[in-house]
């Protein structure tokens, strides 16, 4: 009985080996050039962590043109007037970097925020979206901690 354990445990941890040892599909494709242009971003989230009511602040996302023609950023959108977007205005070569920056005024604000950048392009796959995310703190509050 010791050996049919013993043989059928060694056979399950040779299995598991075996099928560690092939690559999942999913993989192979994410590797590959998609067809038209694609924007892949450097990151999708920025944390500011605390800020002060009234505070502007600022970040730049970087992305690549992962995709096999030009990429061009046609307009970039913003859930409300206290961000300004800036971007790359022109053509973005397969290969090449660009950029989206995003400049946030927290006056009037308080709390937690999360704001969403949309850009829009000609990727292939639409739409593309990187957050800004921060904590405001009132004045008082801030200098009484200092």
């Amino acid at each position: 009985m010791k050996k049919f354990i013993l043989s059928m445990a060694i056979a399950a941890v040779a299995a598991g080996g075996a099928m560690a040892q092939t690559q999942p599909k999913q993989a192979t494709e994410q590797t590959q050039k998609k067809e038209g242009p694609a924007i892949s971003f450097e990151e999708s989230e920025h944390n500011f962590g605390d800020i002060t009511q009234g505070d502007v602040v600022e970040h730049t996302f970087k992305f690549t043109n992962t995709g096999t023609q030009p990429l061009v950023i046609e307009r970039v959108s913003v859930t409300c007037g206290c961000t300004t977007p800036n971007w790359t205005k022109e053509p973005v070569m397969p290969g090449k970097t660009g950029f989206v920056t995003a400049k946030f005024n927290s006056a009037g604000k308080m709390g937690q925020q999360k704001k969403a950048i949309t850009v829009h392009s000609n990727a292939a796959d639409g739409a593309a979206y990187v957050y800004i995310v921060t904590n405001i703190n009132a004045k008082s509050t801030a200098s009484a901690n200092k």
